[in-house]
């Protein structure tokens, strides 16, 4: 199979990492330069040319779900698994099994930024192997070992005794075959990685693609999320830039209000109806819509929530 034609994007994480502004804001909506993430997820799930789509949902579901039925693409089918309880990584694609037809199907973590090709992921599937993870060389989440044909020889540390070449890190994009969900009991929290280290034990085969050249970003973090800004709003990122309107840094919302002697200082993004006070300085940040901030404030390294009003100057920190 050379084309994808249904995917799961795994959207039901808390986002921990990123509180207290994904307390209010699900990772997979927070906006990349005012844009939801779910939403370019939805745009490249289309030029895919995929036809059914399902998202597994859990922390602030609602949220997830009415942003999915205003935004889907015309003629992809959708289904919400939405789980009252977190099932994890594994557990969360196999309460989707009736969603599944009998075909492998793509997988993609709903905080992924990449430019990767579905299409390629999926020739690089074949029926024998259980699954196929996109994998890349990313040193801080450098994992996963390889045999000597190229196949994943294992997880984490110590390294298999088949592993044949360094570690490289899972990109959070894969192609499953449905045979994956026999592995898994119904209605509980399963790690997927956990079943993957039992699939090798009982010599299953998990195949790699391993990818170079190729944006990818993990927005988990508020470091990581103003570095995506950065790189976008400094040209890093070109194979992004269909996704928005002309770049410009500072990068500018709808109705946003400037008073006299505002100064910026690189990687400033506004949301929609900001308001700067007079004399504001802003540097290596990202201001949510509607946000307010006082004259003289100093923001530096800092990550506004939507409607806040910022009275205090501040470096590194996430205001709501």
């Amino acid at each position: 199979m050379t084309s994808p034609c249904q995917a799961i994007i795994l959207a039901a994480g808390q986002g921990t990492r990123l509180r207290p502004l994904s307390l209010s804001v699900p990772k997979p909506l927070f906006p990349l330069l005012n844009r939801p993430l779910l939403g370019i997820l939805l745009e490249q799930v289309q030029a895919a040319g995929i036809s059914r789509l399902a998202v597994n949902t859990h922390h602030l579901a609602g949220a997830i779900a009415a942003f999915l039925q205003d935004h889907i693409p015309p003629g992809v089918e959708l289904a919400i698994s939405q789980e009252p309880e977190i099932l994890g990584t594994g557990g969360g694609l196999k309460r989707l099994a009736g969603f599944w037809e009998t075909a492998p199907c793509l997988v993609i973590n709903g905080d992924v930024v990449s430019d990767i090709d579905p299409g390629r992921v999926f020739a690089a599937h074949t029926p024998d192997a259980l699954a196929t993870l996109v994998l890349h060389d990313c040193p801080r989440f450098n994992t996963v070992w390889r045999d000597a044909r190229g196949d994943i020889a294992g997880f984490g540390d110590p390294p298999p005794a088949a592993a044949a070449s360094p570690p490289l890190a899972y990109t959070g994009i894969q192609v499953v075959s449905p045979r994956l969900l026999d592995r898994m009991p119904p209605d509980a929290y399963v790690d997927l990685i956990d079943v993957y280290r039992q699939a090798l034990a009982a010599g299953e085969r998990l195949g790699a693609l391993v990818v170079t050249d190729h944006v990818w970003e993990d927005i988990g973090t508020p470091a990581a999320y103003l570095d995506i800004h950065r790189r976008l709003l400094s040209g890093q990122l070109p194979s992004w830039r269909r996704y928005f309107p002309a770049l410009t840094d500072p990068y500018l919302g709808a109705e946003v209000q400037i008073e006299a002697g505002v100064g910026f200082g690189g990687g400033v993004c506004l949301g929609p109806g900001v308001k700067l006070g007079g004399g504001v300085h802003l540097k290596n940040s990202v201001i949510w819509a509607n946000a307010s901030i006082s004259p003289g404030v100093s923001l530096i390294d800092c990550i506004v929530g939507r409607g806040v009003r910022v009275t205090r100057s501040a470096r590194g920190e996430c205001l709501v």
